[in-house]
């Protein structure tokens, strides 16, 4: 009998991470055990604050691959709540990964670490950071770190640089067609990610669906790690217009859109 992967998905009640449990959970091929600051014992959902590291030593325990989606956004507090949940918590999640041995981290990274290309820029993975805002700094740093973590302890890191995720499978603006993911089709690469061969130590790469309008040429993953999406958000957005739905007009000179002129609000 072959034994299934075992997974920690973080932030499992968030949007994100509420899809993957679902979408992961029905494919029938893993032992998964979902956490989130907020637990529901009802979808099984237990109790973690990433930044507690004994928790997260617990939860570790026979884990094959952690799916790290727990975030605090960029609007809150950067230094008393962003810095400590998104750096330290991710560096407590690495930590803990190595003391256990797991073999593959996989982080919710996002298009804003590199928002301050303009758009009609071909943006390569493995092009210079260009953080559009401390959200996107932060998720600069967790990249890094995956980084440290595969070269130093030989811990499989990848990087999925989110773009729009609605959470209810509809774009709803213009930029968002650039971006956008459908669930199917991030669960599909998170899949993609979890399964794919033990010889890719690292990789970003930018989660997005097969949108014909796509900032990023995402082509070369199907060969590398089997992806392949199924969703465009132009036929969508096509759908909306013509049974007349608002489309906002949200579009700027910069991929990170309105990330770029956003002030990170004043902590006293």
């Amino acid at each position: 009998m072959i034994s299934m992967k075992k997974l920690l998905i973080t932030g499992a009640n968030g949007k994100l991470g509420e899809s993957l449990l679902q979408g992961l959970r029905e494919q029938g091929k893993y032992d998964i055990v979902a956490a989130d600051l907020q637990p529901d014992p009802d979808q099984g959902i237990v109790k973690l604050d990433v930044t507690d590291a004994n928790r997260l030593q617990e939860l570790m325990q026979g884990v094959d691959v952690v799916l790290h989606f727990a975030w605090a956004q960029d609007e809150e507090d950067f230094l008393g709540k962003v810095l400590p949940i998104n750096v330290t918590g991710a560096y407590h999640v690495y930590e803990a990964a190595r003391a256990h041995g797991v073999k593959r981290v996989i982080f919710a990274s996002s298009n804003h670490a590199t928002g301050f290309y303009k758009v009609g820029e071909t943006v390569e993975p493995d092009e210079p950071y260009r953080p559009d805002s401390f959200y996107g700094l932060s998720k600069c740093y967790i990249e890094l770190l995956g980084r440290f973590y595969a070269d130093k302890y030989g811990i499989s890191s990848f990087n999925i640089r989110i773009g729009n995720f609605p959470g209810d499978d509809r774009p709803h603006s213009a930029r968002s067609a650039h971006i956008w993911i459908s669930s199917r089709d991030m669960v599909q690469l998170a899949a993609c990610c979890i399964e794919a061969d033990s010889s890719i130590d690292f990789l970003s790469l930018y989660g997005t669906s097969d949108n014909s309008d796509n900032y990023y040429d995402i082509g070369y993953l199907e060969k590398l790690i089997g992806y392949k999406p199924q969703d465009d958000a132009s036929e969508l957005l096509a759908e909306s217009r013509h049974s007349h739905e608002t489309i906002a007009q949200d579009e700027t000179a910069f991929q990170g859109g309105g990330f770029v002129e956003k002030e990170q609000p004043a902590k006293s």
